[in-house]
């Protein structure tokens, strides 16, 4: 009866949710109604004689009417602009063209399945988990291909296949913002956090992998966090499969993919080799010329051209060893497919680069982060209980708005200059939404995977619903959350960099 009550709560708020979150407009409208809104609130704020000092500068800052004439003369005059020089948009771009080769040549399938293929029945889970995690960096393929995967190699190892579909779907979804490299959300992340930290000092630079270090050490805690409640929680609750569906055989690696797998090898190592080439020696060609340093080098500030090669060399290795690249067209055929799904992406990006700048110049985000900045001070609430609340608010945004830019592209512009003001890093703050942002995933039926992973679930058991899917993730949801806050407040205590020149506090 207890169980019965709880999944009906459960339902409940599923409903709600899923109902308010399908009144929400499309992302791309929601950001032209946020621009527009920005404009007649500049106009509005204006009428009153409203101001604040700079903390830093001492200057007073005052909105600025966009509906004016030379604010209307403004906005038709940087429209394109505001596009073309959108940071996110040309990272992004770059980064999946090398993804996508990487992809459309069957390399990425094919470690994931060699990985879980190759891995001991008793680290099957772990190995699930962390493949999911690891499958970030080629974004939608963890959902399309190891989720489902999962549940096949669960049924045919003799165990619940909703568990393994559990189990990816957390590492994949839940541990969105750990990994041992960087994908294409990275550069997009950073781009928006040096946009927003613009507003308080102009100069300020955003690496792409500005959260690398937490991002990396996350990774294993999450898997092993995955891997327990999949084996103690969730997999105990399903009890033992009955369904109808039966065991399919996985077919292992053939002759060809093995050759790829091994035209890819000596690729990584060549690769590696040139990368350290240039930046172990003290004069190597990656370091800052006039310094020497590796934070400011070639390397990590230009960090997504490294991703682009890596994903282009590593995808035409395997491609030309597998035979499933036979001349240029295929890599190119690649490369425009991956360009094909971008497209409403690229609509979106539009209208929030005119909401950002609208922003900018109205000085609307700076005035709230100084107010911001001095409520926060005065309610006398220490360093980490406000990164705790904001990592929660990242959470509960998360249900309502499914796209992980999106959501940053509206609070990075408030948020990221009010904990500036306070003396936080942007990247701390990138990393504490981050958190926020992955815990959930898996439970947000606004995640634009969520309704896949649904059907996955019906294939196993024909009476499962969201609330079925939901009561199975919780767990991962909770234990995600207390491991993920208790590791950020160790390492904010430490002080340790969140990722390459990333620092706690300005």
């Amino acid at each position: 009866m207890q169980n019965n009550n709880t999944n009906k709560y459960i339902d409940k708020f599923l409903s709600i949710v899923e109902n308010v979150g399908n009144k929400l407009p499309h992302p791309t409208t929601l950001f032209a109604l946020f621009a527009v809104s920005v404009v007649f609130l500049s106009w509005i704020v204006s009428l009153f004689e409203f101001s604040v000092v700079h903390p830093g500068t001492g200057e007073v800052i005052t909105p600025v009417n966009l509906l004016s004439v030379e604010g209307v003369h403004r906005i038709i005059l940087n429209m394109i602009t505001n596009f073309t020089s959108f940071a996110p948009l040309g990272t992004v771009l770059v980064a999946l063209l090398g993804i996508a080769v990487a992809e459309h040549s069957g390399l990425i399938g094919a470690v994931l399945r060699l990985l879980v293929l190759k891995s001991p029945p008793k680290l099957l889970t772990f190995v699930i988990v962390f493949s999911g995690i690891l499958s970030n960096t080629a974004s939608e393929i963890g959902y399309v291909l190891l989720v489902p995967l999962s549940a096949i190699i669960f049924l045919a190892a003799g165990r619940h296949p909703i568990a393994g579909l559990a189990a990816a779907f957390a590492g994949v979804s839940g541990g969105y913002s750990a990994n041992l490299l960087l994908g294409t959300i990275d550069p997009l992340l950073a781009g928006l956090t040096q946009e927003a930290a613009h507003i308080i000092d102009k100069s300020y630079e955003v690496n792409a992998a500005a959260n690398y270090y937490f991002m990396f050490v996350s990774t294993f805690f999450i898997a092993a966090a995955g891997t327990w409640v999949t084996e103690k929680i969730v997999e105990p609750r399903l009890g033992k499969y009955s369904g109808s569906v039966e065991a399919e055989e996985i077919k292992p690696l053939d002759s060809s993919e093995k050759r790829g797998l091994k035209f890819t090898a000596y690729a990584v190592l060549l690769f590696t080799a040139i990368i350290l080439a240039g930046i172990l020696p003290e004069n190597g060609f990656l370091r800052e010329i006039n310094t020497g340093s590796i934070l400011k080098s070639p390397f990590l500030k230009g960090i997504v051209a490294f991703i682009f090669l890596g994903g282009l060399i590593t995808g035409l290795a395997y491609g030309i060893g597998a035979g499933t690249i036979k001349n240029d067209s295929d890599a190119v055929k690649g490369m425009n497919k991956s360009m094909e799904t971008l497209g409403s992406y690229i609509v979106l990006v539009f209208f929030a680069a005119q909401f950002v700048a609208f922003f900018n110049w109205t000085n609307l985000g700076l005035i709230v982060a100084v107010e911001g900045a001095n409520f926060l001070k005065a309610s006398g609430l220490g360093p980490i209980p406000l990164l705790i609340a904001f990592i929660i608010i990242s959470a509960i945004i998360n249900l309502f708005i499914g796209s992980a830019s999106a959501k940053w592209a509206v609070m990075a512009p408030v948020f990221v200059p009010m904990f500036m003001l306070l003396g936080y890093t942007p990247e701390l703050v990138q990393a504490a939404y981050r958190v926020g942002d992955s815990i959930t995933n898996i439970i947000s039926p606004m995640m634009s995977y969520f309704a896949l992973i649904i059907a996955f679930v019906g294939k196993y058991d024909s009476k499962a619903g969201i609330g079925t899917l939901i009561a199975t993730m919780l767990p991962y949801t909770f234990t995600f959350f207390v491991i993920w806050v208790i590791l950020f407040i160790i390492w904010f205590i430490l002080g340790i960099p969140v990722g390459p020149g990333a620092q706690m506090f300005l």
